[in-house]
């Protein structure tokens, strides 16, 4: 399938350039699908076939919760990342949850954690009674293993580092902090799926590695999902048993658990997604390598390459100290763009009570101010991201 045309099955999105005043639209007759920053239909059309059967064939089964679909993408799963296991859940705040949990983090305790990152990441240490203490990112979007010392206090228990829009942090140096520290290693994967650094997976670093299964993932389910990775027997066994009401067996709870299991609809088709995920991935490479050379503009900084590490561009960041002249001069071209994130956990009003003040972490503040994420999806096509580059480069 040409995925640059509109199709019967492809609801799309189509206005005139001429309206936008734009040069493309001479050379493609006038009209261009508006180009939007993700499109996850595009995932879906290219393996129909192969989700239908999979979806089908779950329903068929008659059994939707913690079957035989769910032990097998966990088997898939934990393989693939090169782990010993893999534990499904409901959604990546979830894996985050039942990590601070499963370390043991209570009242009281510290985990650091990177400033510039979703608050989901934040939020999995609160809910599970820890207090988040924030430091500073480095040039590639990751936690700054220099920065992890200066925040080290008595209380300090763990350390969660986020491979932010999909490139591995500088997981030599992190892991080397935590050792000398005795401190946990929680992995936040949920934009990192199949990056590396060096020849081991983001994930399998830490004490738990955790994952979003959220649609626009680069190993995306059709709803929300999520799993942890671990090689320690006993995290695997509480998290197990937390994310089914505290209960290892039916009807006797040992602890206050949750409620939070991969479906089986749910681990049928992510076993179709880890069986492409590969040519995805380089697909996206590929993709990023394109806007690398066709982006000139003195105005946009593009994303730096962490040395002996993988990108897999979940998202392509781009940087500019006009960035909301650059949105909004991109919309009027038909490029829609996001910017993650535009308000920082610490100035959120959810953690507000932390009393983390303005000013207190510049370069997280300054990325919030200035990044923004431009067109990327499995399916992008060359016409496309030409469009957008030409865009980018036409911004004076």
């Amino acid at each position: 399938m040409d995925f640059s045309e509109k199709t019967a099955s492809q609801p799309s999105v189509f206005f005139k350039i001429a309206d936008l005043s734009c040069e493309y639209g001479a050379k493609t007759g006038g009209y261009m699908q508006e180009i939007m920053t993700n499109r996850l239909d595009r995932g879906f059309f290219r393996y129909q076939q192969e989700f239908e059967d999979a979806a089908l064939r779950a329903l068929r089964s008659g059994y939707y919760i913690l079957g035989k679909e769910l032990k097998e993408f966990e088997e898939q799963y934990a393989s693939y990342m090169g782990a010993k296991y893999c534990v499904g859940c409901g959604n990546g705040l979830d894996a985050l949850t039942l990590a601070c949990r499963a370390i043991g983090l209570k009242e009281g305790d510290e985990v650091i954690v990177q400033g510039n990152t979703y608050i989901a990441s934040v939020m999995g240490i609160t809910i599970a009674g820890a207090t988040p203490v924030f430091a500073e990112p480095d040039e590639y979007f990751s936690l700054d293993p220099a920065e992890i010392e200066k925040k080290i206090t008595p209380n300090t228990k763990a350390v969660m580092v986020v491979h932010l829009y999909g490139q591995a942090a500088q997981m030599d140096e992190i892991t080397a902090v935590c050792r000398k520290h005795g401190l946990k290693l929680i992995e936040d994967c949920a934009q990192s799926h199949g990056a590396r650094f060096g020849d081991k997976m983001t994930g399998t670093f830490g004490d738990i590695g955790c994952f979003s299964f959220y649609p626009s993932k680069n190993i995306g389910a059709f709803g929300d999902g999520g799993a942890v990775i671990t090689d320690n027997d006993e995290y695997d066994k509480k998290i197990r048993m937390l994310r089914n009401y505290g209960s290892a067996v039916r009807y006797y709870n040992e602890e206050v658990g949750m409620n939070s299991r991969l479906d089986e609809i749910q681990a049928a088709l992510l076993k179709v997604r880890l069986a492409h995920e590969d040519e995805c991935r380089e697909e996206r490479i590929a993709a990023a390598a394109f806007y690398d050379e066709a982006i000139s503009n003195p105005n946009v900084e593009l994303p730096k390459r962490r040395s002996g590490a993988t990108h897999v561009f979940h998202q392509y960041v781009v940087r500019s100290k006009r960035r909301d002249e650059l949105a909004a001069f991109l919309k009027k071209k038909g490029v829609m763009t996001i910017i993650h994130y535009p308000i920082p956990p610490h100035l959120s009003q959810a953690y507000e009570y932390l009393g983390v003040k303005k000013g207190s972490l510049p370069i997280t503040e300054a990325l919030a101010n200035e990044v923004l994420s431009i067109p990327m999806y499995t399916g992008i096509t060359r016409e496309e991201q030409q469009y957008v580059a030409e865009a980018l480069n036409s911004f004076k």
